[in-house]
């Protein structure tokens, strides 16, 4: 479902209020590719198999986001905007189900049009079967400076409970292959899947650790209502999910990346040797700004939050008539934005600096650090940092703001 909001302009236009100190702040593009080959039985988000289309194709997909690029320059140019693009993130979905010299011609397009700035993350995700080393070599030569592997897990049972079909032993040769081309690298796992043991979970651990990416992110599987493990799980067919083990499951994660050198950045992200974090991630914790491309994407401009139509007919559609594939928009009150930045900045182990909080709540997170739910040491170092325990209650923070 997407979010209640007022309606957009045909023409895409931005409040004015968007101008007030929009110059400078970071830009970053993130670009949907809605299309999977198979529907993962624990996936809520907006993608499409090749029957679930209608009149749109994967080959006429890329144009129909050129066109939503050209829209972009104009609603941003008409507010003044001129930042070039420090992150670009291709997520989907299954970016990979596209020729990588597709995916290359629309970062060339975002190039063309926004200006990237030299050393900018360029991520693209991809499933272990959608690739090999010729279409890497490809991205890395087109600009494509980072892949993102949909592991999930080493264990044949889990991932069949996912409903992911990749072999597992598909997933090394790949991650070699990236690294062979100059790509950095960063595996994604999922660990709480029902029938999913700790030692099961190590084992996914143990070989992701083995491939030495740059990059781990390690996710507790939330069961979302209308997906198939969902019924699954309601008529009985499956366990539910087990919140204790998931609790160990992440404190082994934290205990086993930590031995390995990887060093915990965000929530449910661990950096090798803190050098290689997700830069397009940490600009949406950071509260920055982005435009997302494609049916369904979410976009932030300066304190404005957009968001497009679902399905990808409808989008191709709304931009083939030359207006805005926007659905709605909502422009955060102070007090909304400062919510926001709270619970953003304090997924993060740099945390955010007390001093920027009200007295009345710099007052309650001192409680908080007397009840050992904020390590003391942040009181030294004026930040707001969650220890282990205390990442998994984010909100106990953003409480403190009532």
């Amino acid at each position: 479902m997407l979010p209640d909001g007022l309606p957009v302009p045909a023409d895409g236009a931005l409040p004015a209020s968007v101008r007030e100190g929009l110059g400078g702040r970071q830009f970053g593009a993130y670009v949907h590719i809605p299309f999977c080959r198979v529907r993962c039985g624990y996936c809520d988000f907006n993608t499409y198999t090749a029957t679930e289309l209608g009149s749109v194709s994967q080959e006429s997909y890329p144009d129909a986001v050129v066109k939503e690029i050209a829209l972009a320059q104009r609603v941003l140019n008409d507010r003044g905007h001129n930042s070039a693009l420090s992150t670009v993130f291709f997520g989907g979905g299954t970016p990979t189900l596209l020729p990588a010299s597709a995916l290359v011609d629309v970062l060339e397009r975002l190039r063309d049009t926004f200006g990237i700035i030299p050393g900018a993350e360029i991520s693209v995700e991809a499933n272990p079967d959608s690739v090999d080393r010729d279409y890497l070599a490809e991205l890395h030569a087109g600009g494509v400076t980072r892949v993102s592997f949909g592991m999930q897990s080493a264990v044949p049972h889990v991932l069949a409970t996912l409903d992911r079909t990749h072999d597992p032993a598909r997933v090394p040769e790949v991650v070699q292959a990236a690294k062979d081309v100059g790509l950095e690298v960063s595996v994604d796992l999922i660990y709480g899947t029902p029938g999913e043991s700790l030692a099961d979970w190590r084992t996914s651990l143990t070989q992701a650790i083995a491939m030495a990416p740059n990059h781990i992110s390690a996710y507790a599987l939330i069961i979302e209502t209308g997906t198939a493990i969902a019924r699954q799980i309601r008529r009985g067919e499956i366990a539910a999910v087990d919140d204790d083990l998931q609790a160990e499951m992440y404190e082994l994660a934290d205990a086993m990346l930590a031995e390995a050198g990887y060093e915990w950045y965000e929530l449910s992200n661990w950096s090798k040797g803190g050098a290689y974090p997700s830069h397009h991630n940490l600009a949406y914790w950071r509260d920055t700004d982005w435009w997302g491309f494609g049916p369904g994407a979410h976009s932030h401009v300066n304190g404005v939050r957009f968001w497009n139509v679902k399905h990808p007919a409808a989008y191709a559609n709304r931009l083939n008539g030359e207006q805005s594939p926007a659905a709605g928009y909502e422009e955060l009150t102070p007090e909304e934005r400062f919510e926001e930045v709270v619970l953003l900045r304090t997924r993060l182990r740099e945390g955010m600096p007390t001093k920027d909080l009200p007295g009345a709540t710099r007052e309650k997170v001192a409680q908080l650090i007397a009840d050992g739910l904020v390590e003391p040491a942040a009181a030294f170092r004026g930040q707001i940092i969650p220890t282990l325990r205390g990442r998994l209650l984010a909100d106990v923070i953003a409480r403190t703001l009532t």
